[in-house]
């Protein structure tokens, strides 16, 4: 997996209709390392960011990394 970017972080976020407490309580971080990180005035620990994006990609998310479009999300289609 590539490195999670904020926007990446904020807009799996929109897809699951999640506020950042509730990332927070999925990721076991606090809610000022969602809100810091999003903002770009933090940039968390590697171990922090995988928790981050387990959370997101145990709901669905898939992250896109690189390529022409650059990184991006989507969600998965249900099996």
């Amino acid at each position: 997996m590539g490195v999670l970017t904020s926007a990446q972080c904020r807009a799996a976020r929109g897809l699951l209709d999640w506020t950042q407490d509730a990332l927070a309580e999925r990721a076991g971080v606090s809610r000022s390392t969602i809100r810091d990180f999003e903002a770009g005035r933090h940039t968390p620990h590697r171990a922090t960011q995988d928790q981050i994006a387990a959370a997101l990609e145990d709901a669905g998310v898939l992250f896109v990394f690189g390529g022409e479009a650059g990184p991006g999300v989507r969600l998965r289609v249900p099996v």
